[in-house]
């Protein structure tokens, strides 16, 4: 996904700041004791052109502690299995910091991956509330919130305008403007990510969230999907598609495919993460000025997102864990959160930053997006995560393509979480 790979970019980030903080003589104090020395540090691909150049000027500075960035494939999947398998060498392992999907973290934890980290290194309550729930496991912190997302309605706001509609608040709302205003202007309703990948995972657990109903309970122990609100929130997207406001390409979106079909102006509504808002608001863009962004709308009103984002956690056999520790505070330090959104375009986990006034007016998305993730949730938590988002996808795709009903569909997400849970 977009933002697991591109968070490794905010990774450059540190060496900036730290390059600043080394060139005016204001060091942070370092602690004395031992575990300090060079790290690699491990994240999905960063797409980047001047990581080389920042990496040596934070070598430099620190000639004890170099760090060095393994850069994984671009996609999550396949960057999750590498970390997988190097964690599973144990002290043969080649990485100290991982640069984790936040859905990933109970996995690791439960597994004894990644270490358990003092709450009072990280300044904790700074953050956004929910952000710090994705990085805990059984009570305990077994990461850092680097970067956060949410999920954002994005919306052609002169079409709206021109039809006199302020943007939908309730499912009701965006299915009559989906419906009838939308091929007015030779454009499909709506669209999300739906072909079958962590994406729709992320899509269906929204729809659910945002009708009242859960998934998982008890971090993966007790499954509470069989529920109306569940069913409703399946019918909502298996809906869209059986009448048409969703289209059948966006079967196959993922959110790159989204985004562009968005900006191609095939589009009057499209969920995706802020760097979409980003991208069709930006100069050069066709769509610049006509672009707006809102919550996510529900049954009755505002729905909930799902939580994005990356966390960073310490390898479990980390050659040296206070230097890990200490690039993990900076990395969260307010001047590097503000590189994190300025140069990256990546959301922060710092609350403060959202109120900035001169951030808004630069990023006006974030007071919609901080509304956005203090009503979050996290995916579901389940030491076996990966398995549960795979029976997500095929339960609710099947009732997408009409395969299933929602009904049925969610009775058989229940059944296959059950037998999940018991493995």
């Amino acid at each position: 996904m977009r933002w697991i790979h591109a968070a490794g970019r905010g990774l450059l980030v540190l060496v900036v700041i730290l390059t600043g903080y080394v060139a005016s003589g204001a060091r942070a104090a370092e602690p004395a004791g031992g575990g300090r020395g060079p790290l690699t540090v491990a994240t999905a691909g960063d797409l980047t052109s001047y990581l080389g150049p920042l990496l040596a000027g934070w070598n430099r500075t620190h000639p004890g502690e170099k760090v060095t960035l393994v850069e994984l494939p671009d996609s999550a999947d396949e960057a999750r299995a590498q970390m997988i398998t190097d964690l599973r060498g144990g002290d043969r392992g080649r990485f100290d910091v991982l640069n984790i999907d936040v859905a990933w973290t109970s996995e690791f934890a439960a597994a004894g991956w990644i270490r358990p980290l003092p709450r009072d290194r990280f300044p904790l309550g700074s953050f956004l509330p929910p952000v710090v729930d994705t990085a805990t496991y059984d009570g305990r912190l077994y990461a850092v919130p680097y970067v956060t997302n949410a999920g954002l309605l994005l919306y052609r706001k002169d079409v709206l305008a021109r039809e006199g509609l302020a943007p939908p608040r309730t499912w009701a709302e965006l299915e009559r403007a989906a419906k009838t205003v939308a091929p007015k202007y030779g454009l499909d309703g709506y669209a999300g990510q739906f072909l079958p990948y962590e994406g729709l995972t992320v899509n269906a657990a929204e729809a659910v969230y945002s009708a009242g109903g859960t998934i998982l309970g008890d971090e993966g122990e007790r499954v509470t999907v069989n529920s109306e609100a569940a069913r409703e929130g399946v019918e909502f997207l298996a809906r869209g598609v059986r009448e048409g406001w969703i289209p059948q390409e966006a079967l196959t979106y993922k959110e790159e495919e989204s985004k562009q079909a968005f900006l191609d102006g095939s589009l009057l509504f499209l969920r995706n993460w802020p760097y979409a808002y980003a991208a069709a608001s930006a100069a050069g863009s066709p769509l610049a000025g006509k672009v707006g962004v809102a919550p996510l709308p529900g049954p009755d009103g505002p729905g909930a997102s799902v939580l994005g984002g990356s966390n960073l956690a310490v390898n479990t056999h980390a050659r040296h864990p206070d230097t890990a520790a200490r690039l993990i505070a900076y990395l969260t330090s307010e001047p590097v959160q503000r590189q994190v959104l300025t140069r990256g375009t990546l959301p922060p986990v710092r609350a403060a930053l959202y109120d900035d006034p001169g951030l808004i007016r630069r990023f006006p998305y974030l007071p919609t997006l901080r509304e956005s993730v203090l009503t979050a949730a996290p995916r579901p938590k389940s030491p076996r995560y990966d398995q549960v988002s795979l029976v997500v996808q095929a339960a609710v795709q099947d009732a997408m393509t009409g395969r299933q009903t929602p009904g049925d569909a969610v009775r058989r997400l229940a059944r296959e979480l059950a037998a999940v849970s018991r493995r």
